[in-house]
């Protein structure tokens, strides 16, 4: 245990981090690598802006354009938005549900390697030949005749990262069924915990439809195949299909986390119970239910005729019933509540009204009729981006100062946490609420250019100067993040003294083992119920005892590293005769790395109780 104590050098924390399977770790680096992706996806937002600012504009060429608008979805959405939300589940749901792990450490470590490679993979496109210029749909009539090897990049990139995503969600799920701690029943489990559980489920069976239409295009692209190719009998509305089984599901496995987090702030900050726990329990998992049955409605103009159309604009227009339950649900946690102004409040505060305008633009494209005429206009790109900005990277942002002194042990700046979010907030609704207009006067989306005099010219300059508010809110929270991490000023517990559940009981940063006994759950907002009886942290549910821990391991890496190789094998094998042989090299770094796995008999090591009492004498001098 001592040597755990010692401070570590630069290499040493590298191969820390690199062999990690401790979950807050992985957390830590699932915020890292999301975050630089979350810059690179701004980045490529605001070069877009720059391009539309003005009529005429030859900032980028049309070619650069489809690529920056590809990658710009790509990346958010896979590779910033998704990674984010994992790093808070990693970070506080095995902790919310009095969990010492997650159900499979070298799993997580594992799935995290696996979308890092992906990714990594997916952005060397800008430097080899192009990026993909499919948009990030990547309808197949496109990507089957995109020349070079942008799409190919796609198609392997995004297998690898989803490979990752789909085992992260899995494991999720088994940590949840198994390892509550005693008494934490489903109904006690807190609504991030419960989130993140029907989020998970919905990876579980939103990824594999991906993952198969991904395998035909990339038989398609790579060996020759035909599973699109129309004059050869094939159907380009197959990946149409394919996709958006995925692809919707996928705006709810983002946004029920984002809920799950506001659901957790509004209590804190209103110092009050939830309202309504139970049916925001049941309107958690209805949305999880009716998002796999919606998919069709991106798809009102492709001709499936007008029962289907009928169908699937009922049953969208039916997930705003459990949405409003919790619109509601939260507006009567805070009435009658003590509210606290936080900075993660007023994100939460800001979340409503932006949410709730991507959920009205949400039933106007619902309705088919008046699809037609929204189709492919700047009015869908608003609605998403309400959605998805409004919803999701407000919960990301708002996640961020909330446990940043839970993953961290110190507390952001709430002042320049407030900056940020005047910035942000004033800056995303300048950039996306006049594109509602601009869609309905009739300008396409996607479109590198427009002519002067068409009525665009001052909204799409509005458009731009939010994009640079919003910037600018990005750069303040870095300030503050590096800030705050230089002046390393610790707290403790509970740093914002009204914490409600398991996660706030423990010292910040948690040690490794987390809970030194399991604690024992009375009821919802478990530890709530023991400070208002009067006592100091959990009861716990065992005696101090001996814990079991998993070994750190390097494995998970060169799994993961393996694919990487093999996907430029796969990409370059008709230009190349090496590509052949490194393919065969990838698959033998990978297949070698799972097969030293299986035969190497890990069985973890043990903390000592002795060790235990120890660590908390030392805390307790500190």
């Amino acid at each position: 245990m001592s040597t755990i104590a010692q401070k570590k050098g630069f290499g040493g924390t590298l191969w820390d981090f690199l062999t990690t399977v401790d979950h807050k770790k992985i957390a830590i680096l699932y915020l890292i690598a999301g975050g630089f992706f979350f810059v690179v996806g701004g980045l490529e937002a605001v070069f877009i802006r720059i391009q539309l600012a003005v009529p005429n504009n030859d900032f980028v060429s049309a070619g650069a354009f489809n690529q920056i608008i590809t990658m710009h979805g790509t990346t958010m959405i896979f590779l910033a938005a998704m990674p984010l939300l994992f790093a808070f589940m990693n970070a506080v749901m095995p902790l919310q549900i009095g969990a010492r792990d997650v159900a499979f450490p070298f799993v997580n470590a594992l799935g995290f390697w696996l979308f890092f490679f992906g990714g990594i993979f997916l952005n060397l496109s800008w430097f080899l030949g192009g990026a993909p210029d499919a948009g990030w749909t990547s309808y197949a009539s496109l990507a089957i005749h995109s020349k070079g090897h942008g799409v190919d990049f796609y198609v392997l990139g995004l297998q690898i990262a989803g490979l990752g995503t789909l085992i992260g969600g899995i494991n999720f799920l088994v940590t949840i069924i198994n390892m509550r701690a005693p008494g934490m029943t489903y109904m006690r489990m807190p609504l991030f915990t419960w989130s993140t559980f029907v989020a998970s489920a919905m990876i579980l069976f939103a990824f594999p439809p991906l993952t198969v239409g991904l395998t035909l295009m990339m038989f398609d692209r790579l060996f020759g195949a035909n599973f699109f190719e129309v004059a050869m009998g094939g159907n380009t509305v197959i990946w149409e299909h394919l996709f958006w089984i995925f692809g919707h599901p996928e705006v709810y496995i983002l946004i029920l986390p984002a809920f799950g987090i506001f659901s957790e702030i509004f209590a804190i900050f209103s110092r009050k119970r939830l309202f309504g726990y139970s049916s925001m329990v049941f309107a958690t998992v209805l949305i999880g239910f009716l998002g796999f049955m919606v998919w069709a409605h991106h798809m009102f103009t492709t001709g499936l005729g007008p029962v289907a159309n009928a169908i699937f604009a009922v049953a969208t227009m039916a997930i705003g019933v459990p949405t409003g339950i919790k619109i509601f649900n939260w507006l009567f946690t805070m009435w009658g509540g003590s509210v606290k102004f936080t900075t993660p409040m007023y994100y939460a505060f800001g979340f409503i009204p932006s949410f709730v305008c991507g959920g009205v633009t949400g039933i106007m494209v619902a309705t088919a009729a008046a699809d037609y005429q929204y189709h492919d206009t700047y009015f869908v790109v608003a609605h998403f981006h309400y959605v998805i900005v409004g919803g999701v990277v407000l919960a990301i942002l708002a996640a961020t100062h909330l446990w940043w002194p839970k993953m961290f042990g110190t507390m952001l700046n709430e002042t320049l946490g407030k900056i940020t979010f005047w910035f942000f907030f004033i800056g995303f609704h300048l950039t996306f609420f006049i594109q509602h207009f601009l869609g309905l006067w009739g300008m396409p989306r996607r479109v590198f250019t427009y002519l002067p005099g068409q009525g665009f010219d001052a909204s799409n300059m509005v458009s731009s100067i939010g994009a640079a508010f919003m910037s600018i809110g990005v750069l303040v929270l870095l300030y503050n993040i590096i800030m705050t991490q230089v002046k390393n000023v610790k707290v403790g517990n509970d740093p914002w003294g009204d914490g409600r559940t398991l996660e706030w009981a423990i010292p910040s940063p948690p040690p490794f083992y987390n809970f030194k006994q399991l604690p024992l759950v009375r009821g919802l907002d478990a530890l709530w119920l023991e400070k208002m009886a009067g006592k100091k942290g959990m009861t716990p549910a065992e005696p101090l005892g001996d814990i079991h821990m998993p070994n750190a391991s390097f494995i998970p890496f060169m799994i993961s590293f393996g694919l990487f190789i093999a996907a430029f094998g796969a990409m370059y094998h008709k230009d190349y005769s090496w590509g052949l042989p490194v393919i065969i090299l990838g698959l033998l770094v990978t297949f070698g790395s799972m097969f030293l796995r299986s035969i190497k008999d890990d069985h973890g090591f043990h903390i000592h109780k002795e060790d235990l009492v120890d660590d908390t004498e030392k805390g307790a001098k500190a």
